[in-house]
């Protein structure tokens, strides 16, 4: 790998940025966010974006927290600046229009679990590591630990997590809901060039459009929420991706998006 501290590949739309600081076991300081935050900026204005892949360079880590060194020394103003670049960058990256997945190989703690968490979904390596360890550090988690991970496996879990600052194996991630899938490390690119097909095969409008309806729908009460899906259903029925799925069904080809 270059030098770069992301690291982007742009297969046809699906785009893979690896966070690129193994020695540091890829930790996120103000480069690497500020470094992220330009990449995401330029995807969101790309027009045949389908989906975004983060990981993290190497077999040892994906993120495996925040920065300490560059912590360390911070005043209040200072801590509160770092956790606000932090927070709007991850927000960016939440907020993609396209499905955005966490392949997550080694430790994933600190700022590394709650970068994964503002992913629409996460597959870890079998030898992955989770945890939110802030309070062994006399902090708390300051990247959107503690809204994100209650809102993703329970605030009973999310609270024994964060103030025990414990870690888990990627088997209770995915008994809790952290993870979607867990796998060989070896097996991982298989798996991304599996979902990398299937993606690319579907309407990206409509997948765009599933999202935003989950997304925004969380936020609303169910029967606004339903109206939600209902409009976005109709409008991909004004597009020629809508007519081109369901002919290619009909008349039974792939269909061409």
């Amino acid at each position: 790998m270059s030098e770069a501290v992301i690291e982007k590949v742009d297969n046809d739309g699906v785009v893979r940025l690896t966070i690129n600081r193994p020695k540091a076991l890829n930790a996120l300081n103000s480069e690497v966010l500020v470094a992220l935050e330009s990449h995401l900026t330029e995807l969101e204005a790309q027009t045949n974006l389908r989906a975004v892949l983060i990981t993290g360079a190497g077999e040892k880590a994906f993120v495996a927290g925040a920065d300490i060194t560059e912590m360390r020394d911070k005043t209040p103003e200072e801590a509160r600046a770092f956790a606000s670049q932090a927070l709007r960058t991850i927000k960016r990256l939440e907020t993609l229009p396209v499905p955005v997945v966490a392949l997550v190989n080694g430790f994933c703690l600190g700022g590394g679990c709650e970068l994964a968490l503002a992913c629409d979904w996460a597959v870890a390596s079998s030898n992955a590591v989770f945890g939110q360890p802030e309070v062994l550090l006399g902090v708390i988690p300051g990247f959107g630990g503690t809204q994100r991970l209650p809102r993703r496996v329970g605030p009973a879990m999310a609270i024994d997590l964060i103030t025990t600052g414990r870690k888990i194996d990627a088997v209770e991630a995915l008994r809790i809901g952290l993870v979607n899938r867990v796998m060989p490390q070896a097996e991982l690119e298989n798996y991304v060039e599996e979902l990398t097909k299937q993606l690319k095969g579907n309407g990206p409008q409509s997948v765009r459009g599933a999202k935003q309806a989950v997304h925004d729908g969380m936020d609303q009460d169910l029967d606004s929420a339903l109206a939600l899906e209902t409009a976005l259903f109709a409008v991909c029925f004004a597009g020629e991706e809508q007519k081109e799925g369901m002919s290619a069904f009909v008349e039974k080809r792939k269909a061409n998006f």
